[in-house]
């Protein structure tokens, strides 16, 4: 109810002397809200019987305030220091190093941000409703294959490549390793379909591991997969989306075993949940 109407309600009873009753019913109104407006007048004036706030006096479910403050100084730590520091990340870094309450999850971590002026929206930029999901429609038909930049606690660079299947998106294999080459790049691919039979097709991005195509000439990789008849397919050039699910899936491992348990030849291998595919 606006202000205006309410004081009017209040006159009618104070000032004209009318019933609370008559009021109410040429108003539309309850007899008890008109008997309220007219005790919240008499016991603090015209101020007091302006609109209140609906805003409840607690908020269990709210994040806890210290939770709030380690998602700002890891925003900003993790900004400084020049690595990701997106939403998912910081979850991680929270479950990781020790969290102050229950860790967020990425997309409270995200209105975290925002609340907070951390996040730069982009008004302009493409809307997710406006891309077409496309995977693969049976196991085997396409393996998706891409690497990651990780750093360690102690600093030290790591970087995991993991191949995913493209239809189940089931993770075949996710290795770390100091340096990922063409050669553990062909070696992984050679053990997986070992265990998992040979693929229709690859994608990937255009990393000189997976493809020289744009220099000229066949790398190990290429080579390989021609040698067997499989099909490769290359993500346009400065399109990462690509490679969108198994950058998340090496998260997921991530967040499941940690980077430790995959260097010096560490392998990570779940079972399949899904049919057709072994685990």
């Amino acid at each position: 109810m606006v202000v205006s109407k309410a004081r009017v309600i209040v006159m009618s009873v104070v000032c004209e002397g009318r019933q609370k009753s008559a009021v109410a019913c040429d108003y539309g109104i309850s007899y008890r809200w008109v008997h309220t407006l007219v005790g919240r007048y008499l016991a603090g004036g015209w101020a007091a019987i302006q609109p209140r706030s609906r805003r409840p006096k607690t908020s269990p479910a709210a994040t806890p305030v210290a939770v709030v403050d380690q998602i700002i100084a890891l925003r900003r730590a993790l900004s400084d220091a020049g690595h990701d520091a997106g939403a998912a990340t910081i979850a991680y870094h929270l479950g990781r190093t020790g969290c102050a309450g229950p860790v967020p999850a990425a997309s409270t971590i995200w209105k975290m941000l925002k609340r907070h002026g951390l996040i730069e929206l982009e008004p302009k930029k493409r809307p997710k409703s406006s891309y077409i999901r496309f995977q693969a429609d049976l196991p085997n038909e396409c393996w998706q294959a891409d690497f990651t930049h990780w750093r360690l606690a102690d600093n030290t660079g790591v970087e995991i490549l993991c191949f995913l299947d493209d239809h189940s998106r089931l993770a075949l294999s996710v290795t770390a390793h100091p340096v990922v080459t063409g050669t553990i790049v062909t070696d992984t691919f050679g053990n997986v379909t070992g265990v998992y039979g040979l693929p229709a097709s690859t994608l990937t991005d255009n990393g000189r591991v997976f493809t020289t195509k744009v220099t000229g000439g066949r790398n190990q990789f290429e080579n390989e997969l021609l040698r067997r008849g499989i099909e490769q397919k290359n993500g346009k050039p400065n399109h990462p989306q690509t490679q969108g699910k198994v950058e998340s899936e090496v998260y997921r491992v991530l967040q499941t075993v940690g980077p430790l348990n995959l260097l010096s030849g560490g392998f990570y291998e779940e079972e399949s949940l899904y049919p057709g595919v072994s685990g």
